[in-house]
């Protein structure tokens, strides 16, 4: 899942003030109906998100502290919001864990295994939380354990067809064989470890 989108905003949508440094930015993914249902990124600051009517259903969203880009920075790079990027903005402790964002967070931590971009590690010591390795960064990263029936892929239904289009089904059915494919690859269904 590859989805070319604009980097964070230097200004917040609504208002069209530029963030300070630090500031907590709320970004969403929406498929914009007005858009011709591409998916575009919205940057609001987090004071205004309130007043944010989003203009089509939103995939997730979550929190950050802006930064300037650096001259340096590669903007080519930046623009390519790919699963693995959306994964890590997800996954990161500073941002709010949600119930949609935790779902959307099993299902790329799936897709992102089976592209060994990451590695299970096994769980937390609670045993409630699936522990990924990245592995270029060697970040660990923990996610809500959850059972990949079919009922899940139904609840995630909406944000699926948020990112990728249509109606839905069909992404969740892809999305729900590709699960029982890597549980039964990688032997999850009894996770001893």
């Amino acid at each position: 899942m590859d989805l070319t989108l604009q980097s964070l905003s230097p200004r917040c949508h609504l208002t069209g003030h530029g963030f300070a440094e630090g500031e907590r930015v709320v970004s969403f993914l929406v498929r914009d109906v007005s858009q011709g249902g591409a998916v575009v990124r919205y940057d609001v600051a987090e004071a205004t998100q309130a007043d944010f009517m989003t203009p089509g259903p939103v995939a997730c969203r979550w929190v950050q502290l802006f930064k300037a880009r650096k001259a340096e920075d590669n903007a080519e790079r930046t623009l390519k919001l790919t699963a693995e990027t959306l994964f890590l903005a997800l996954s990161d402790p500073a941002n709010e864990r949600t119930t949609e964002n935790e779902r959307l967070l099993q299902v790329l931590a799936l897709m992102l295994e089976r592209k060994r971009v990451l590695r299970p590690k096994g769980r937390s010591a609670d045993r409630r939380r699936f522990v990924y390795e990245h592995a270029k960064l060697h970040s660990l990263h923990e996610i809500e354990a959850a059972e990949l029936s079919p009922e899940f892929f139904l609840s995630i239904q909406e944000q699926l067809a948020a990112l990728v289009g249509g109606s839905g089904g069909g992404a969740a059915s892809a999305a729900g064989d590709a699960a029982k494919k890597s549980d039964a690859a990688s032997g999850r269904a009894g996770d001893g470890t």
